[in-house]
């Protein structure tokens, strides 16, 4: 059931680029291959690297994983691994000034002994929560160039998000607490991003 809805998500991202027809095609000359890495994830310590592709028109594809595998100190963990496909229209050209864009997300988490905001968790901050989380958006972003091969880009996205999970006693061990789901509208997407072109 879990992959049935993040496959549904993700045709929802996608259709759109393999509907366009072949007018109005960006030049070849523009870029078509960046990678980048969101800065606020790495001051999270969470490794991160996306890859985004030029398709059809003003079209772009950007597919982002995070990872964070720590346990820091005090026990406190933010442990996920998170892939947020991404389709983007640019105003403009690719890789360059405004764009807006609808994404989905997939996340598995295993977090504890920390406060996220929004009280998302009640009681994290004494015990831990495991599970999954699906979800879509839509974003606004602008990328400015700094070189013929550097940009930065900031984005900012809103949408919907279930989750289920199972909640502990306590941040290492103990008994099972509950098991439920929740649905969330808020926030789903916030990045600075260093990005080089390849190509």
């Amino acid at each position: 059931m879990k992959q049935s809805i993040f496959i549904f998500l993700l045709t929802l991202v996608l259709l759109p680029a393999w509907a366009q027809d072949e007018a109005g095609n960006t030049p070849l000359s523009s870029p078509r291959l960046a990678v980048k890495t969101n800065l606020l994830y790495d001051a999270t310590t969470t490794f991160n690297l996306g890859l985004e592709v030029r398709l059809k028109n003003r079209y772009t594809l950007d597919i982002p994983v995070n990872y964070n595998p720590f346990t820091y100190s005090g026990n406190k963990k933010l442990k996920h691994i998170l892939v947020q496909p991404e389709l983007r229209y640019w105003f403009c050209e690719p890789f360059f000034s405004h764009f807006i864009g609808v994404h989905a997300l997939y996340a598995n988490y295993n977090v504890g002994a920390i406060k996220l905001p929004l009280n998302l968790y009640p009681g994290l901050e004494t015990g831990r929560y495991r599970g999954d989380i699906f979800g879509m958006g839509i974003s606004y972003g602008y990328q400015w160039m700094l070189s013929p091969r550097w940009n930065i880009e900031a984005t900012i996205g809103l949408g919907y998000a279930y989750t289920d999970y199972d909640r502990y006693e306590c941040k290492t061990c103990g008994k099972l607490l509950e098991s439920g789901s929740r649905h969330y509208f808020g926030p789903t997407k916030a990045g600075i991003s260093l990005i080089y072109i390849i190509k």
